[in-house]
């Protein structure tokens, strides 16, 4: 018997707009991220970190982020991450950070006006508030002892900013549906932690360990959640 040819799939070639694209650079440069920690590389991270954020970017444009208004607010919050991971990488300047914090800060609300725009179950959210101002408590408490005073103001925003990004992600997920953003939401609420007991506690190789693949995954799942 002769197969009919004209049913068999051919495989199609991964295009410049292939969002997947995109993402195995950021799943590859964040596994070259974590081996520049092991060694201690500052231009190695210099070098990767920036390939990795920008493939996040291009992940949700390729999978048409800037087509929807949810995918546009993601898609801000990206880029002010990608702003973010790039001031941070002068560990030694105090206004760069500052620069980074505010611009992960703009990110997180972007992020959160997203899941806004797309629908929240207001119930949800509020007993997702509940639950989660334990934990924030406990985190500024863990940090007092080592933020300088000019440094609490900002500390104490971002982490209710944080906060209030993954309440809104429970809410929007129990409204509509798509755990994945949840799950990307909470990547980047814990990875959060890792940047501050790096910057704040005890700069170790096991910060960004589990700190980077945590965000930059994170991010990417994020990412896709616009398609």
């Amino acid at each position: 018997m002769i197969a009919d040819r004209s049913t068999a799939k051919i495989p199609v070639p991964m295009s410049w707009f292939d969002p997947f694209l995109y993402a195995l650079v950021t799943v590859v440069t964040t596994a070259g991220l974590v081996i520049c920690d092991t060694l201690d590389s500052r231009v190695g991270r210099a070098v990767l970190k920036p390939i990795a954020a920008t493939g996040f970017v291009l992940t949700a444009w390729a999978a048409g982020a800037l087509e929807s208004t949810y995918g546009r607010w993601i898609f801000a919050g990206l880029v002010l991450s990608w702003v973010g991971d790039v001031a941070l990488l002068a560990r030694d300047s105090r206004s760069l950070f500052l620069l980074g914090l505010g611009s992960f800060l703009l990110g997180h609300v972007a992020y959160s006006l997203g899941f806004l725009a797309r629908g929240v179950a207001p119930s949800a959210s509020a007993l997702a508030l509940l639950v989660l101002a334990g934990p924030a408590w406990m985190a500024l408490r863990w940090l007092a002892p080592h933020v300088s005073d000019s440094m609490k103001r900002p500390v104490r925003a971002y982490v209710g900013v944080i906060t209030a990004m993954v309440v809104l992600a429970v809410g929007t997920v129990v409204d509509r549906g798509n755990p994945w953003i949840l799950i990307g939401a909470v990547m980047f609420y814990l990875s959060d932690l890792a940047v501050a007991r790096d910057r704040f506690i005890v700069a170790s190789f096991w910060n960004g360990a589990w700190g980077s693949p945590m965000y930059f995954y994170g991010q990417l799942v994020l990412a896709l959640t616009v398609r």
